[in-house]
């Protein structure tokens, strides 16, 4: 099975990576073109176009920052559409909404190409380790057409159903996510201004009932001033928006996920939206009158 791979960033570049470890053969595209160097050192072809990785791929990849850049990329000048082919699948593995994921369903379909919405969760070390939960909604027999594809990437594949489910997984486990790490953003703040020493708030945290990926992988970050990403903030503030937004069209209240949305909106109106989401502490430390 031929994949294409599009979008080379912090968690796309490890994911192709884990492709080309398995011994698929691997084509590989990115904007910025240096994004591409690794893969072109280990004698992996890098395309000039998303349409000329659709030419020569059974399955093509994208894993790029937003609805708007998936859409580019399926359907932009020299988009994949324009490279269809007989038994063409796309997995889009961004995180958006069910309803853009309905939607470039059916807009692919058009062209005769198949589609499942797969996002990921488990960060950068996830796509590293090609250990990642991966979310799938779309036909069941396409599904297991590319699972071994898929399990290239991650430990845990889940078939969540139909077109959409996948980025609708997605989008409760950010919640989770994103309210956690302003769990533990809180109590580091008031620790801080208590004297309360951070090894033994870790070790509380990290033995106990309140023990989660956030405390065990981002909390020694904090703890150290690391704020370097393995998961963007401006990324999550994205994905809290689509939360919202769906639950909105499904009369369901978030209150916790819409303030956690404010503060991720602060987070990068003050520039950090590069930075991890553990950068929230920032504001927290900033918000309280805690220098670092």
């Amino acid at each position: 099975m031929r994949v294409g791979f599009i979008g080379l960033g912090i968690m796309g570049s490890a994911m192709a990576m884990n492709i080309h470890k398995k011994g698929f053969p691997l084509i590989v595209y990115n904007r910025t073109r240096s994004k591409a160097e690794p893969f072109a050192k280990l004698g992996v072809p890098v395309a000039n176009s998303p349409r000329e990785v659709a030419e020569k791929s059974d399955v093509v990849i994208d894993m790029v920052t937003d609805a708007p850049d998936v859409e580019e990329v399926l359907f932009g000048r020299d988009g994949v559409v324009y490279g269809a082919h007989p038994g063409l699948i796309v997995i889009d593995m961004s995180t958006n909404s069910p309803e853009y994921a309905r939607y470039f369903a059916k807009r692919l379909a058009e062209y005769g190409i198949e589609f499942l919405d797969a996002p990921v969760t488990g960060g950068d070390v996830g796509a590293r380790q090609g250990t990642l939960t991966i979310m799938v909604g779309g036909k069941r027999e396409v599904f297991e057409k590319v699972r071994p594809v898929l399990e290239a990437m991650g430990k845990t594949i889940i078939y969540a159903g139909d077109v959409g489910n996948g980025q609708m997984l997605k989008l409760l486990n950010q919640i989770v996510v994103g309210i956690d790490m302003l769990a533990v953003a809180e109590a580091m703040a008031l620790a801080k201004k208590a004297g309360i020493d951070m090894d033994k708030l870790f070790t509380v945290l990290s033995t106990g009932a309140a023990n989660s990926f956030t405390v065990q992988y981002y909390m020694p970050k904090m703890m150290k001033g690391d704020y370097e990403p393995g998961f963007r903030a401006a990324h999550l503030k994205k994905d809290l928006r689509y939360a919202l937004e769906t639950a909105n069209k499904l009369g369901v209240p978030l209150p916790g996920t819409a303030l956690t949305l404010e503060l991720y909106n602060a987070l990068v109106t003050k520039g950090l939206g590069d930075k991890g989401t553990q950068a929230l502490l920032k504001l927290y430390y900033e918000l309280s009158g805690i220098k670092e």
